[in-house]
């Protein structure tokens, strides 16, 4: 990649906060992209919107350079040198697990400059991440939005009011907000020593939600339903809603009431179709008994024959 400087410098790495500055001009970022992509292409769209320019961005796969041309049009796709020469706020939205070495190596090479805002969405990462790039100067932000990405135009919409994990230096956390305001986000401040910890609340909920509905929707078909998601919307949208309001107080169904018939009916239905789906189902069940135990939904002696049909596994060995 070309060290080549760019024809023109960036605008002054000035910014302490979105509003105006000197003679009543509004203070702007110019901001480049290292990954365009689902979660890279949105965040950079939304800055954009906010009359943040993108000056510059890196795509490397064929798909995200037509990610690039439909939420970044007329962006340059650039090397990453001159995503950072031409930047004064530099979003690197790369994989969790690469993050660390993307980071090492843009230090290593000496593109970075003092005074410029490095900012990663990851979520499993808070600045530490970011400690080589700091150590060349560099304003550190982790700004993770709590939402999944289809990387098209209809995210932008779904920003307005989405919570965002922030970690940044505390000097840095009032900037760092004022970024995430201005994409239409809320801000939530995250600990570094508990990002892996909001991470994993996160992932699970989100990402372990769609495996439990897909496979829902999988049994109700084998039941013959034709079309299982209509079946399944009011009872997930209820549950889920009254389950954010009320905790384990909105736990609902046979786990709850403690009737080890039914469950015991549940695996056996469900380890003829899979043992893995009724492992799962199993553990699941674990967790909620206690939970409800815990919260005095469930009286403990009720939950003693219902924990024994739950005791046994032969699928935990899969």
């Amino acid at each position: 990649m070309s060290a080549e400087q760019p024809a023109s410098s960036p605008p002054p790495l000035r910014w302490g906060s979105p509003r105006e500055v000197g003679e009543g001009t509004p203070t702007r970022l110019a901001v480049g992209v290292i990954g365009v992509g689902r979660a890279g292409s949105v965040l950079a769209a939304a800055l954009r919107r906010a009359g943040h320019p993108v000056v510059a961005a890196y795509a490397v796969s064929e798909v995200s350079r037509l990610r690039a041309d439909a939420l970044l049009p007329g962006v340059p796709l650039v090397g990453m040198d001159r995503v950072f020469a031409d930047s004064n706020l530099v979003l690197i939205a790369v994989p969790d697990d690469v993050l660390p070495s993307v980071v090492a190596w843009v230090a290593d090479q000496g593109w970075i400059r003092p005074g410029q805002f490095v900012v990663h969405c990851s979520g499993r990462h808070g600045v530490g991440v970011l400690d080589p790039a700091a150590q060349a100067g560099a304003l550190p932000m982790a700004l993770h939005p709590v939402m999944t990405f289809t990387g098209t135009s209809l995210d932008l919409d779904r920003l307005s009011g989405c919570p965002f994990g922030v970690t940044a230096p505390a000097s840095l956390e009032t900037a760092a907000s004022a970024l995430v305001v201005e994409m239409g986000g809320e801000p939530m401040l995250v600990a570094e020593d508990r990002r892996a910890l909001y991470h994993a609340a996160v992932a699970h909920a989100a990402n372990h939600l769609v495996s439990l509905v897909a496979e829902a929707m999988d049994l109700l078909g084998l039941c013959g339903v034709d079309e299982p998601e209509r079946m399944l919307a009011p009872l997930l949208g209820a549950a889920l809603d009254n389950a954010l309001a009320s905790g384990d107080q909105a736990l609902t169904g046979p786990v709850a009431r403690g009737d080890a018939g039914t469950v015991a009916s549940h695996l056996t239905e469900l380890s003829a179709i899979s043992m893995r789906t009724a492992s799962a189902y199993r553990a699941l069940a674990r967790l909620t008994a206690d939970r409800a135990v815990a919260s005095g939904m469930l009286d403990p002696a009720a939950a003693v024959a219902l924990l024994a049909v739950l005791a046994d596994d032969p699928g935990s060995a899969l």
